[in-house]
Order: C-alpha cells, then sequence, then structure tokens
C-alpha cells in the first residue's frame, strides 16, 4: 500500500511560519503605540511580547514540516489557535464599536492556511486524533 504524500502539507506548514516570522518581526518593529502603525493601541511591551510568539510559532512549523507526520499534534494546535484569532477578530471587527479595521486581512490569511492545513492533512491520509491526540510511544 502507498503511502499518502503529507508534502502539501509540509510546504503549507513551511509557508504559514514565513507568514508567522513577519508578523513576529512586524510586532517587534512597527506595530505599537509610537510606532508606524498604531492602531489598534498596543503598548510596545505586548507588541514585542506577542512578537516573541509569532517567532517562537514560526520555528515550530518550520522545524515541524520537515518531519510532518510526526508533529501532526502541531498542525492540530495551529489550527486550533488560528481559528480561535479569526473568531475573535472578526467578532470583534463586528461587535465592538470603534473596533479597528487594521488587520482585517490577516484573518483572510490565517482562515487560508487553516483550510489548506485541513484539507492536506486529510488528503495526506492524517486523522483527527493524529492532528490533535499525542500517539503514546510503547516501551519496548
Amino acid at each position: 500500500m502507498k503511502s499518502k504524500s503529507l508534502k502539501p502539507l509540509a510546504a503549507t506548514f513551511a509557508l504559514s511560519g514565513v507568514w508567522d516570522t513577519i508578523a513576529g518581526l512586524l510586532y517587534i518593529f512597527v506595530i505599537g503605540t509610537g510606532r508606524p502603525i498604531e492602531n489598534p493601541p498596543t503598548h510596545p511591551f505586548y507588541a514585542v511580547f506577542l512578537g516573541s510568539f509569532f517567532l517562537c510559532f514560526a520555528f515550530l512549523q518550520f522545524l515541524s514540516s520537515f518531519n510532518i507526520r510526526r508533529y501532526a499534534l502541531n498542525v492540530g494546535c495551529l489550527i486550533i489557535g488560528r481559528l480561535f484569532y479569526i473568531f475573535q477578530l472578526y467578532a470583534n471587527m463586528l461587535f465592538v464599536p470603534d473596533f479597528p479595521a487594521t488587520f482585517w486581512f490577516t484573518g483572510i490569511i490565517d482562515s487560508l492556511f487553516t483550510m489548506l492545513y485541513i484539507v492536506f492533512a486529510f488528503r495526506g491520509g492524517l486523522k483527527m486524533r493524529e492532528l490533535f491526540l499525542p500517539e503514546k510511544i510503547k516501551n519496548s
């Protein structure tokens, strides 16, 4: 039986790592009160704090993409995290008065990555369990 390819998932995961690296660098150097992008107002400490998390996520995505089957749980975690971000972003944009629409496009990009993760994971033969529950390693 031929194993299905996870190369498209690995490539997508690595590309989303590039996207998170860009976001991390923007938060560290460009986004925040007193910086070129001030809307929504964000204290520079929190912007750097967020940026550091984006860089950590990117690092995990880059490394996971080299052995995507083994680190499929990381894909599941990013699916949950990106869905939460997308929901939170658009809920705030729709229901919070005067919430800035500065980052509307990030919701579209993150939605695209999330859909691609799901499609490529299932086409590659991964099951829901592999994405969201780590496999227990049996002692030999």
